[in-house]
């Protein structure tokens, strides 16, 4: 019984989103765009992000 449950709430925990991660400039960008369609206050607008140098060990990951 406890197995089952235990095996079964692994299961649940794996259901989301299925798609790649939001940078948090396009997650500004869509709170921005989603305030705008339900014409509530926009939040203030996102600055662009700045490109990071390349570190050594970038391709590792």
């Amino acid at each position: 019984m406890t197995l089952t449950l235990l095996a079964a709430l692994a299961s649940v925990t794996a259901c989301g989103r299925k798609a790649g991660l939001d940078t948090p400039y396009e997650a500004a960008v869509q709170a921005r765009k989603d305030a705008e369609r339900a014409k509530q206050p926009l939040p203030p607008e996102p600055e662009k992000p700045v490109r990071d140098k390349k570190f050594i060990l970038d391709p590792l990951i």
